[in-house]
């Protein structure tokens, strides 16, 4: 989950003005298009597929979900939970076991947090360097390399691949320093979708035998 919520860090980010020391002109330059692209939506969504893999350990473990990003509102469907964050509270939204945990997001973790709270981490935290560029099934995607610039002992780069004719995000890849890789893809995405007036409202009445722990 925290990789999809650096996800979101990254399209947040890309979404507002930004000037990052030590960037290749080239990354830059790609990152500022994506940047304007972005900045046009009203909304958007997206499926995605979650790999981790360690092969030193034997692990392969695969996940899919979706998500519905508008400004700072979004809701995430993931490992059979609903998130939903309504630009003040975090609803966390558990079917299998009938219940709902409610938080502010300096109060989740992992799987509540707010992404808008790290921009400024993540502005500060990574320098970028232009990558490899790879055809993906006729797609032409071009990755930045992003290295932490302070010591995280837990990570050593992230990939982000960027479709450079659509402008858009198709793939982050993080590379541990255990040596665990871990690919989010991004798929089927689509702009300015309609949605309800009460699509981002909480609405307890949704849950009349589900236990709400606030």
């Amino acid at each position: 989950m925290k990789k999809i919520i650096l996800l979101f860090i990254i399209i947040q980010t890309l979404g507002t003005e930004t000037s990052v020391a030590q960037t290749s002109e080239n990354a830059k330059k790609l990152l500022d298009e994506v940047s304007k692209t972005i900045s046009k939506y009203e909304n958007f969504t997206f499926d995605f597929s979650y790999v981790l893999e360690n092969r030193q350990e034997n692990i392969r473990q695969e996940t899919n979900g979706s998500i519905t990003v508008s400004e700072d509102k979004y809701k995430l469907n993931y490992l059979g939970a609903e998130q939903l964050f309504d630009g003040q509270k975090t609803y966390t939204i558990v079917p299998e076991n009938q219940e709902i945990t409610i938080s502010t997001p300096e109060e989740g973790e992992d799987f509540g947090i707010n992404p808008t709270k790290l921009l400024n981490f993540y502005k500060s935290g990574y320098d970028y360097q232009w990558d490899i560029k790879q055809n993906v099934l006729g797609r032409s995607i071009q990755f930045i390399k992003l290295i932490p610039s302070e010591e995280k002992q837990d990570v050593k780069y992230l990939l982000l691949g960027i479709d450079v004719v659509k402008k858009s995000i198709y793939r982050l890849i993080e590379i541990g320093s255990n040596g665990t890789k871990t690919t989010l893809t991004l798929s089927n995405e689509s702009i300015n979708v309609v949605l309800k007036d009460d699509f981002f409202t909480f609405n307890t009445k949704k849950y009349p035998d589900f236990y709400i722990n606030k």
